[in-house]
């Protein structure tokens, strides 16, 4: 069916990943059996292959299905680098409550990267550098974020100097997250 749809396939302005892009897309309203409603189908097509996106909505336009589906990607990079790159997916506990405190400690991990990454005042520099890439990767951030939290001076990015630090990184990691 994308086959035939290439040839009533249009440009479109479309927000990815950061700046505005030129994508060829066509789209078609088709019922959907398991559903038993329609769905608005869009083919992205790429210069050597096509992308099926669908939506119930039928009100969204064609650049919007994209656009979402864009952002939808980056959650999923999230997860992903949650998953590997942070370690919640390396969990030896049987536990629920160990296996949620685990997930918990991992995300604040991944926070506390971000909102580091955020208080840069220059954007890293690529460890890993790749053609036609010029933002920086996650696993960027948390290589700079854990040398940072190794100097002395670390904690006092959130200190309050009103009390005595007692367990001072914990203390910091939970200011930060909060």
């Amino acid at each position: 069916m994308a086959a035939q749809i290439k040839s009533e396939a249009s440009c479109h302005q479309v927000f990815l990943y950061g700046r505005y892009r030129e994508v060829t897309a066509s789209t078609k309203v088709v019922m959907l059996k398991t559903l038993k409603c329609p769905v608005r189908v869009v083919w992205v097509f790429r210069k050597t292959q096509w992308i099926a996106l669908f939506s119930t909505d039928l009100d969204l336009t064609t650049a919007q299905i994209i656009e979402y589906y864009g952002a939808r990607w980056k959650i999923e990079s999230g997860f992903k680098e949650i998953k590997q790159d942070i370690g919640s997916s390396k969990s030896q506990a049987r536990n629920a409550y160990a296996v949620m405190n685990h997930m918990n400690f991992s995300m604040m991990a991944a926070a506390i990267a971000r909102i580091y990454g955020a208080r840069l005042e220059n954007t890293p520099e690529r460890r890993h550098k790749v053609r036609g890439r010029n933002s920086f990767a996650f696993s960027d951030l948390r290589h700079i974020t854990a040398k940072a939290a190794l100097t002395h001076d670390f904690d006092a990015v959130c200190r309050t100097h009103d009390k005595v630090p007692r367990k001072c990184f914990v203390d910091t990691l939970l200011r930060m997250v909060a």
